[in-house]
């Protein structure tokens, strides 16, 4: 079994309520952590190798490190609760049946980087949960673990939870920002960082809600015990949001030395794929990272066991391997479409550009449209190569890493599944009644037995 840090009471009843989670050790970590200097929390946090599991995976305490400090200039925590990455609905799951584990995070980092006033964004199609967060924060509040002087130590704390309008960009630290001072959420040129002019031009971290959530057992347990679970750089646990074509789909805690194979294929996770299907194709780290072909997705290049984390699965580079991302673990069977997926992923990402860019604003638009015309028969062979070409010219063109997240998904789809955009230019008719498959499939990985 897994080892469990994060979701380890998630089966308690009631434990969404402050009663309950303080019965089971909740607020314990804050007081621990009350009572040492802001310096030795940021050095645990340090040694505990944490990553940012939003999805760029920096270490959190060198990020936490990076914040100005100037004198009698107020500082901010953000928490980046903006969770709009398709197939990624891990943080949901933490607010919605966690909450208080999220705000003694909160309360430990703010304390750590000096924050008074901190702040949760949140995705507005999570349209239930601020309330859920706003009567957790109403019930610290109430037992001495917000507001002022919490446990007579002297530090303040508010926190307020804000509601973003449903716009993907706003997952993006800076556009973040804008958004939360009251303007239209566009990226905004950096630098300056916001570790030096963030919201309203002061000192400002933005976090992910998993890795703030994750302070907690880091503080709990010390940072060098959090350290050694894992392997290598990719230390402690990781939340999964499994979807797509498997028997279990849903949020898994996982320790990071389980292999691909095993997370899809054993029961103590995602069950196998359903109706004995083949895997033919997953995106491991939510709709902006490569797709990979099963025969790169379970072994690396050199025949390799994948592993779930980090280092394994970016194993050859955008050339063979992927990235972790944000967890959203995405599985196609043998009957999914990569075309057909990838059109729906380029109209994702051309409706949420911001239009701030030439090459995003354009050149998304440019890609659905052709994508399009593959995908109902009616393309040709150049089309192809120009989609190929486009998403090169939008890649590191943009100022925010969304014109990436577009471009990145068709180049994996193109590099690896070339043969099926082939097959529907010369089988029009063919490719709208029936799906290519794996027939012509690099290497196909048969179903593998649970047993």
């Amino acid at each position: 079994m897994s080892k469990k840090l994060l979701l380890k009471n998630a089966h308690i009843e009631g434990i969404r309520y402050f009663e309950t989670y303080r019965k089971h050790g909740g607020y314990e970590a804050a007081e621990k952590a009350l009572k040492m200097t802001t310096d030795e929390v940021l050095e645990e946090v340090k040694v505990s190798g944490l990553r940012g599991r939003g999805g760029a995976g920096f270490p959190t305490g060198m990020k936490w490190s990076f914040l100005a400090k100037p004198e009698g200039v107020p500082r901010h925590l953000v928490v980046n609760a903006d969770e709009s990455e398709p197939g990624t609905f891990k943080d949901r799951y933490l607010m919605e049946f966690l909450p208080h584990l999220l705000i003694e995070g909160m309360l430990i980092s703010s304390y750590c980087l000096g924050s008074n006033t901190s702040y949760i964004y949140i995705r507005g199609e999570y349209s239930w949960i601020p309330d859920i967060l706003e009567e957790a924060i109403e019930e610290a509040k109430a037992a001495g673990f917000l507001g002022k002087n919490i446990l007579g130590t002297g530090y303040d704390l508010e926190i307020y939870v804000q509601r973003g309008a449903g716009a993907y960009i706003c997952g993006e630290e800076t556009a973040l920002l804008e958004s939360l001072e009251g303007r239209r959420g566009n990226p905004r040129l950096k630098p300056p960082f916001p570790a030096v002019k963030g919201l309203w031009e002061r000192p400002t971290v933005v976090n992910n809600v998993e890795s703030i959530a994750a302070v907690v057992p880091i503080i709990e347990i010390g940072g060098a015990e959090y350290a050694k679970i894992g392997i290598g750089r990719s230390t402690g646990t990781k939340l999964i949001s499994a979807c797509g074509n498997i028997n279990k789909p849903g949020v898994y805690e996982i320790d990071m030395t389980i292999t691909v194979e095993e997370f899809i294929y054993s029961d103590e996770y995602c069950g196998g794929i359903p109706n004995g299907k083949k895997l033919k194709a997953c995106i491991p780290g939510g709709s902006s990272v490569p797709i990979v072909p099963a025969n790169l997705l379970l072994k690396t290049i050199n025949g390799e066991p994948r592993y779930m984390n980090y280092e394994s699965l970016a194993d050859g580079g955008f050339a063979t391997g992927t990235m972790m991302g944000s967890g959203g673990f995405i599985v196609l069977d043998e009957d999914q479409c990569v075309v057909n997926h990838t059109m729906t992923l380029a109209r994702f990402y051309n409706h949420e550009s911001c239009g701030q860019c030439t090459p995003c604003r354009e050149g998304t638009g440019w890609m659905y449209k052709i994508l399009k015309k593959i995908e109902k028969g009616e393309g040709k062979m150049e089309d192809i190569d120009l989609l190929w070409d486009i998403q090169r010219k939008i890649e590191g063109n943009t100022i925010c890493p969304l014109g990436d997240a577009a471009a990145w998904p068709v180049a994996a789809a193109i590099r690896h599944f070339r043969d099926e955009f082939e097959w529907h230019v010369n089988n029009p008719e063919l490719c709208q009644t029936q799906n290519y498959g794996i027939a012509n499939y690099a290497d196909p990985i048969p179903a593998v037995s649970n047993s």
